[in-house]
């Protein structure tokens, strides 16, 4: 599975779980660390962490590596690192707070959950 479909896998993973303001961004050129950063956020600690076990479920099924789990317990952050697509589940607040789409804001134009699921 190349990276673009893994990114893709990845979005769809966090809407199963109604995951909100799902965005990717293509880190290409941008980041040594990944091809894309998945960015999205829930309303509570049961649902954040429902989000990252899922993505981290259907990753493990398709045979994809999960490195890295982080913040799971805390669930205020949770970032799991897929090797070529990192994602990274919010708590609503902790997301208004990082920002992390702000920081990568000269990146191509973010990628949507309805660009993935068209």
């Amino acid at each position: 599975m190349n990276s673009n479909e893994l990114m893709k896998q990845s979005i769809l993973a966090c809407d199963d779980k109604r995951a909100e303001d799902i965005i990717a961004i293509n880190m290409q050129g941008i980041s040594d660390i990944s091809d894309y950063f998945v960015i999205c956020h829930g309303n509570s600690d049961k649902q954040v962490q429902a989000i990252a076990r899922n993505v981290k479920d259907e990753a493990e099924i398709n045979d994809i590596n999960v490195k890295r789990l982080e913040g799971f317990n805390e669930a205020r952050w949770i970032l799991i690192d897929l090797g070529d697509v990192v994602v990274h589940v919010f708590h609503r607040e902790e997301r208004d707070y990082y920002n992390l789409e702000r920081l990568y804001k000269d990146a191509p134009p973010f990628i949507t959950l309805d660009e993935v699921a068209n």
